[in-house]
This record gives C-alpha cells, sequence and structure tokens, in this order.
C-alpha cells in the first residue's frame, strides 16, 4: 500500500514537472514575441535645415486669425463680408498658388485648387482644411491672454481662434505650395487643395458639394488628407517619446432621444412609474451596459507601432494579442481616451422634465450621443438600446440633422500612408509614426466615396493642456511649430505620389 502511494506520488511529480516545463516553454515563447518587437525603421533621414522666415509665416498666420469667420450654427448664414475678406487674404498672400491652381469657389465660400501633377494618368491626392471656426463662447472673452481674433504674435506664440482648429492646417499648406512653386517644384500627382467653410456645423454646403463636384468630374483619389490628431506628447500613457499620430479612421455620429409618458398630475399624489422615473431607469441600464469593445485594423496597428515604447507587461499583451485580447481590452477600458477607441461610445447629454415642483411631468426626454466605431450600424445601436431598455413605454427614436454610419477605414501600411510618414520622420525625428482613429467627426468624411485612402493629421504639437485650447480659451500655435507644419508639407507634397 505505502510503495503504491509512494509510487503515484512520484507519478504526479513527474507529471506536474511536466506541465511547470510546459508552462516555462511557453511563458519563454510569449516573452520572446514581446522582446522581438522592435521600433519600425524611420523611413528617412532628419531633414536637413530649410531655411524659412518664421516671422513672416506667423504674420501671414496672424492676418487669417484676424478675420472672423465665424460658423454659428445651420440655421444662421454665415458672415459674408468676413468670408469674402478671407478669400482674398488668400489671393494676396499666394499669388504663385493662384496663378498656378486656378482656385474654384463652391457653394458660396469653399474653395477647391487643382494643382496639376506630372503624371496626369495617375491617382491625385486631395488635402482637406477648413477656414471656417468655432465662435468664443460669451463672456468668456476677458478669459483670453490676448483678444480672440487680433491675432496677436507674442510670446513666441501666434494667439487667435483658429489658430490651432484649422487655420493653421489651411496656411501652412498653401505656404508649403507657395514655397515650392517658389522653387519651379511640379507634385508626381495631381494635388486638391479642399477647403471647406462650415465644418464647424458640418461640412454639408462645403466639403459636400466639393466632394459632389469631383465626382460629377469622375474623380477618383488615391489619398486624402484632413485634420483630426497631431504629433501627441504625453497623451500615450507609458510612452515617453513625441507620437506622430497618422489616424487612419473616424469614427459615425448619431444621437437617440429616450421619452417617457405618465399621467402627469399633483405631486402630493404621485404614482410609482412616473415619466422620470421610467426614464431613470431606462437610463441605468444602458449605462450599466455598454457597446461591447473590439479592436478596429488601424487601432491594431496603432498598438503594434507603440509596443516597443510601452512597460514589458503592457507589451506581453499586445504581442501575443491572438491569447490576451480579452485582457486588453479591458486594460483599455479603464481609461476615457483608450476605450473610446476600442468601442462606440455613449453619452447622456440632454436630461429635461417637469416645469415645477408641484407639478408630476406628464413627459420626460433624455438624449444620448454616440460615437460609432467603423462597422457599427446605426441600426444595429438602435436595436441593442431597445433591448437593454427592456421597456415598451419608452420611445426611442433618432434625432434630425447630422447623424452617420463612420466611412471604412484605411490602410496603415498603403503608400501614401508611407509618404505621411516618411515626412514625419524627417521633421520630427524624434516621434513615434503610429496609427488609429479619431474619436470626433471631419470634412475628411465627405470625400469616403471617391478615395482609396482616407487619414487625419495636422503636422502641430499636442499636449494634454491643448485640449481645452481647441474650440476653447487662449488657443494658439508656436511660431516654430507652425513653421514646422509648412516644413511638413513640403515634404509631403515633395514625396506624395512619386
Amino acid at each position: 500500500m505505502m510503495q503504491a502511494g509512494i509510487g503515484g506520488k512520484s507519478k504526479m511529480k513527474r507529471i506536474l514537472g511536466w506541465v511547470a516545463a510546459l508552462l516555462l516553454v511557453v511563458l519563454l515563447v510569449l516573452l520572446a514575441r514581446t522582446l522581438m518587437l522592435r521600433p519600425i525603421a524611420p523611413l528617412a533621414a532628419p531633414l536637413p535645415p530649410m531655411a524659412l522666415d518664421e516671422a513672416a509665416l506667423a504674420q501671414g498666420l496672424s492676418d487669417a486669425l484676424r478675420i472672423p469667420t465665424i460658423s454659428h450654427s445651420t440655421d444662421i448664414e454665415p458672415d459674408t463680408a468676413a468670408f469674402e475678406q478671407f478669400i482674398a487674404l488668400l489671393a494676396q498672400r499666394f499669388p504663385r498658388v493662384h496663378a498656378a491652381m486656378s482656385p474654384q469657389r463652391v457653394a458660396g465660400f469653399s474653395l477647391l485648387y487643382t494643382w496639376p501633377g506630372r503624371d496626369p494618368q495617375a491617382l491625385p491626392g486631395l488635402l482637406a482644411a477648413h477656414m471656417d471656426v468655432v465662435p468664443v463662447e460669451a463672456g468668456r472673452e476677458s478669459a483670453w491672454t490676448h483678444p480672440p481674433f487680433d491675432g496677436v504674435i507674442a510670446d513666441s506664440y501666434v494667439w487667435g481662434r483658429g489658430a490651432l482648429d484649422d487655420k493653421a492646417s489651411l496656411m501652412s499648406l498653401l505656404e508649403a505650395a507657395e514655397w515650392l512653386l517658389a522653387q519651379g517644384f511640379q507634385p508626381a500627382h495631381t494635388l486638391y487643395f479642399a477647403f471647406g467653410h462650415d465644418e464647424e456645423i458640418g461640412g454639408e454646403r462645403g466639403a459636400s458639394a466639393i466632394a459632389a463636384l469631383l465626382q460629377s468630374r469622375g474623380v477618383r483619389l488615391a489619398y486624402t488628407l484632413d485634420e483630426g490628431s497631431a504629433v501627441t506628447h504625453g497623451i500615450v500613457t507609458g510612452v515617453e517619446r513625441p507620437v506622430a499620430s497618422i489616424m487612419a479612421g473616424e469614427k459615425g455620429y448619431v444621437t437617440f432621444r429616450l421619452t417617457a409618458r405618465a399621467t402627469g398630475g399633483h405631486s402630493s399624489m404621485p404614482t410609482p412609474d412616473g415619466a422620470i422615473v421610467q426614464l431613470s431607469r431606462a437610463l441605468t441600464r444602458i449605462e450599466d451596459q455598454p457597446l461591447p469593445m473590439r479592436l478596429t485594423p488601424p487601432v491594431a496597428a496603432m498598438l503594434y507601432r507603440l509596443a516597443p515604447e510601452i512597460p514589458v507587461p503592457q507589451r506581453l499583451l499586445i504581442a501575443n494579442r491572438e491569447l490576451f485580447e480579452p485582457v486588453l481590452l479591458r486594460a483599455m477600458a479603464g481609461g476615457s481616451v483608450t476605450q473610446a477607441i476600442v468601442r462606440s461610445t455613449q453619452a447622456f447629454t440632454v436630461f429635461h422634465a417637469g416645469i415645477k415642483d408641484n407639478i408630476l411631468p406628464a413627459e420626460a426626454y433624455a438624449l444620448i450621443n454616440l460615437r460609432l466605431l467603423p462597422g457599427d450600424r446605426i441600426a444595429d445601436i438602435a436595436e441593442h438600446l431597445r433591448k437593454v431598455i427592456n421597456d415598451e413605454r419608452i420611445e426611442l427614436t433618432q434625432e434630425s440633422g447630422f447623424g452617420k454610419e463612420a466611412p471604412p477605414v484605411s490602410d496603415p501600411n498603403a503608400a501614401p500612408f508611407a509618404a505621411l510618414a516618411r515626412a514625419a520622420n524627417e521633421v520630427f525625428p524624434d516621434a513615434v509614426v503610429a496609427s488609429g482613429i479619431i474619436l470626433a467627426t471631419a470634412d475628411n468624411r465627405h470625400y469616403a466615396e471617391l478615395r482609396e485612402q482616407a487619414y487625419y493629421f495636422a503636422p502641430f504639437p499636442y499636449a494634454q493642456e491643448d485640449g481645452t485650447r481647441i474650440h476653447g480659451t487662449n488657443e494658439r500655435i508656436g511660431i516654430a511649430d507652425y513653421a514646422n507644419m509648412v516644413r511638413y508639407y513640403v515634404q509631403l507634397m515633395r514625396h506624395s505620389g512619386s
């Protein structure tokens, strides 16, 4: 009996030993795969010094910021005089561009420039920006260090509404083209410059009309580039280097209204299922059951490119994603930014009920705004909400106005991305080039049916504090940073289509 027991223990020891050895081998394989991740080699060496008159560039941007090309809302017509003044400024500032590209006005104030390429058979590229800006919140003007529409140049910055969003992009694109034309340069393929005048209220007049015009001409685009990301610093946890985030997709947008109704009456005789109670229960169920998480191809590419820069534990999850994807997604769900790139987000933005403290409201409603991952359909989102609410008394309707699914994602390994990355390597040699999707929307979506690829990137530095400047107070851009935007676009135009 004792010998049999000893033999059984010995056999168990051998089994445990084999299991431990197997686990060790698996662990070593996982670690090897993790440590094999290396930074992607730069596509180009740092750019040799490019002499630019930075003071003159800053003055040009300052002049543009002084013109209040404001988009208030879709039901308020734009300030005709301001947009005419801005268009006149462009003609005066960029004479070579206007002589070579014959800009065409579209939908009143939007502009389409055409720069013919050396190879007319090659698919063209389109570089987009917008000339309109958001208004300054009433009563907040005094909080600005310098008045928002004075275009002040001070403390090594150009200050004003639009300095980041998005006049810096528009002006630096044209500065780059003007500089290249002075050198006798012609792009390898045709380049379109598409400047909308109503992006801040949806772009339904401007960029949409430019897209329709190009489509009527049978134009097919190799790629489009628009705003939406930047050279970020301190945004990605664990990554100390700057990240040139050249995004390859954007989210969709839809808002639903949830309405609950009841009999109402006097507050001294409350009912157990009043309108506010019904609606509150529905909202709680939605909040407790968010939409599922998943990795889209651009986000997976972003993680792969950033993995060599982050600590080993997180890198192990990325290097062995096929095994650890659920764990990786749960880790990403812990941050407001990272969770937003792996799921369609839902945010309650309006709640309205009641008119007086002693009256039971007969109706209550709330608005829920969703930003949709590429591939998520509005109809499926609506069905998800109805199942989660599980209450036929709650009416669910889609709000009128802007509501669109995300356009198809693009390939972060395609040739146009390589041109964007090469220019980033040259102008921002310390930065890691990564991909991903933007969390908002841009005019870029209007060109979805015309293009092979779409990317989102504006080459200015962006830190955490800049998030309060865009659409907020004290919007500004560094004079040297703005000059680097011009350098970036010069290099991009040199590489594009070649």
